[in-house]
């Protein structure tokens, strides 16, 4: 938990772009007691979700190809209306990974991006 008043709108997530907030082991919280247990020791520590998961756009792509064309229009609009204001550098990553996702996706909240002003042409 931060307790230094997260510093004004300073990046405060990890993994990020701007080398901020990098993660720092020497500050984990320990292990669990159940660490004490041998086969255990490695689960009750630490587990590395990275290690074994790199499929982050199929499961997305999937939901947006079952949406209606409605639902993607409203999924389109909100996503123009919440990131208008982020950097440019911000907005084009999160359009690469919609059409990562389904390349309808991507071009979907880049059109809207543009109608909304969030993004330049």
């Amino acid at each position: 938990m931060r307790v230094d008043g997260n510093k004004g709108s300073e990046t405060h997530y990890e993994p990020n772009s701007y080398g901020a907030m990098q993660e720092q082991p020497s500050y984990a919280e320990p292990a669990s007691d159940m660490a004490k247990y041998q086969e255990m020791a490695h689960v009750a520590d630490h587990w590395d979700y990275r290690a074994d998961d790199d499929n982050y756009y199929e499961q997305p792509g999937n939901l947006f190809r079952l949406m209606s064309p409605e639902q993607q229009h409203a999924l389109f609009a909100n996503t123009a209306a919440v990131i208008k204001g982020a950097t440019a550098q911000t907005i084009e990553r999160h359009i690469e990974n919609c059409t990562k996702a389904d390349p309808a996706y991507g071009e979907g909240v880049r059109k809207a991006c543009i109608a909304n002003g969030a993004l330049e042409v």
